[in-house]
């Protein structure tokens, strides 16, 4: 056992004092099962959890024990830890009941005081955490449901919410404001699940821990930057949730945002939760609105057999403007900053599945050998996850010639003997350490949807200046694209000869 695992175990266990009941709200669902369920596992597996916990499943759904404990475990990959499974079935209960009804929540917190009774939980150490993986339309009316009839009065309380939190600045704003009447900022913990995954919790670490990033990170260096999400299926069936919110709500405004401030913020003074997510609102502060002039928005036809989203059987309008494809620039109005811009890119049924930051620098300055490629910084956040950078080399041999090479760390290969957890997996661990780190805040929340709330507005109220771009299923999104991100200062060497020797990548993944 490793110190670091010890630490994260005698944080837990200090934290929560040995005890806890986790009440996952919306335990029938696709996300309780498919990633809540998983990830508990995991930490159990790995003996993050604390000796005296409960986990109990709420929901609508009438079902017995065996039927319960048969959908939440369907995703679980055990391995050969059968065992393991086993003895994590007997943490698990499940209460039915409405949503809006205080009746059904009473009789909830009857079953976990029992629970905790039979437990031999001390007053004062009777803990509860809420994970709400419920649709947004009941998080209000869950809220106060909890607050009034399951809250906790002998010990420590969290509320966990998942995204998305509304769907523009004023519903946002209500929902916040509805919640914090509930619970202080400090007892709720808002998932973007993007900030547990790996790559993107290494993004700080490869920032301020070397030397030679940390001095070229800023206007006179970095050209530009994209930030890029790659779907390679369409909405397939879920065509009607996706027509309410569509690609710049559903991954654009929270994921990728995320990693820009990240990628943007300064250095923290220390990495204290409260210090990381002050220089993350710093950053979002400095970002105005984005203009519809500084954008790129597409939606996919068919193609290949593939039908287009307006084909989706589930989507009731069949004139839908909802874009599936966005292309949109941030510009952040700092020292640091000023004239950089940060291309966020996010698309459904395109060529492959990837998500990166490609960072890029300018070119060398007087340069000796005329027409070198950029060098360029590729944080792979997913698949494979990996940091790549893309350099000029001599050819070896009798030739003079320069060639683009790469300095490749694909963790895969370094570092095949660690598991590295699911984001669900990382980020329930630090509920339970009471880690805000990798948390929304609400101030955090309200700049984001500032930027992109004009843009949205005047998506959904077909503006004139709103022209939504076709590309077929496949590709790799609009024509439009290349020419936008060349407008912004993105320039790919035609002459380089290169691919990313990453195995099981499609070649075209180099052409951003």
């Amino acid at each position: 056992m490793t110190s670091a695992v010890q630490l994260l175990r005698d944080q837990v266990a200090k934290e929560l004092q040995g005890s806890v009941t986790i009440i996952v709200l919306g335990a029938s669902g696709d996300l309780a099962k498919k990633k809540t369920y998983p990830a508990l596992f995991g930490l159990y597996r790995n003996g993050f959890l604390p000796d005296n916990v409960r986990i109990v499943g709420y929901a609508r759904t009438k079902m017995d024990h065996q039927d319960y404990l048969n959908r939440v475990t369907q995703y679980i990959k055990f391995g050969e830890d059968s065992d393991k499974l086993e003895s994590f079935k007997e943490l698990l209960d499940y209460v039915s009941g409405q949503y809006d009804d205080d009746t059904s929540y009473q009789n909830l917190d009857q079953f976990i005081y029992k629970s905790e009774v039979e437990r031999s939980i001390d007053a004062g150490k009777r803990n509860r955490v809420f994970y709400m993986a419920l649709p947004p339309s009941v998080f209000v009316p869950v809220a106060k449901g909890l607050k009034r009839n399951v809250y906790a009065k002998e010990g420590i309380n969290r509320v966990v919410v998942e995204k998305p939190f509304g769907m523009d600045s004023d519903s946002s704003n209500h929902l916040g404001r509805e919640l914090s009447a509930l619970f202080s900022e400090n007892e709720i913990y808002r998932i973007d699940h993007y900030l547990g995954k790996e790559m993107v919790k290494n993004i700080m670490n490869l920032r301020f821990a070397n030397v030679l990033f940390g001095h070229a990170w800023d206007r006179k260096f970095i050209d530009n930057v994209q930030i890029t999400f790659k779907e390679p299926f369409g909405t397939e069936g879920r065509g009607g949730y996706f027509d309410e919110f569509g690609i710049i709500r559903d991954v654009m405004q929270n994921h990728l945002l995320q990693v820009l401030t990240l990628i943007a913020m300064e250095r923290p003074i220390s990495t204290d939760s409260e210090a990381i997510r002050d220089e993350k609102v710093k950053v979002l502060k400095c970002i105005q609105p984005i203009a519809i002039e500084d954008t790129l928005l597409g939606q996919y036809v068919a193609a290949d057999s593939n039908p287009g989203y307006l084909e989706d059987e589930t989507l009731k309008n069949k004139d839908s403007l909802t874009p599936t494809f966005a292309a949109a620039v941030c510009w952040i109005n700092n020292e640091r900053w000023e004239g950089v811009p940060f291309i966020l890119k996010a698309g459904k049924a395109l060529n492959e599945a990837k998500v990166e930051v490609r960072i890029q620098f300018h070119h060398v300055a007087g340069n000796l050998f005329s027409g070198s490629a950029r060098n360029e910084l590729v944080i792979r956040i997913q698949p494979k996850e990996a940091v790549y950078m893309k350099f000029n080399n001599k050819q070896p041999g009798l030739s003079y010639q320069t060639i683009q090479t790469d300095l490749d760390l694909t963790y895969h290969q370094r570092y095949s003997d660690l598991h590295i957890p699911d984001a669900y997996e990382s980020l329930i661990l630090d509920v339970l350490r009471n880690d805000h780190s990798n948390f929304v805040r609400d101030d955090e929340l309200e700049r984001a949807w500032n930027i992109f709330t004009p843009l949205l507005h005047k998506i959904e109220t077909h503006d004139s200046e709103v022209d939504i771009k076709q590309y077929a299923y496949g590709s790799r999104g609009p024509k439009e694209l290349d020419a936008f991100v060349k407008k912004y200062g993105y320039h790919r060497d035609e002459k380089a000869d290169y691919t990313w020797p990453l195995q099981n990548v499609n070649p075209s993944a180099n052409k951003l």
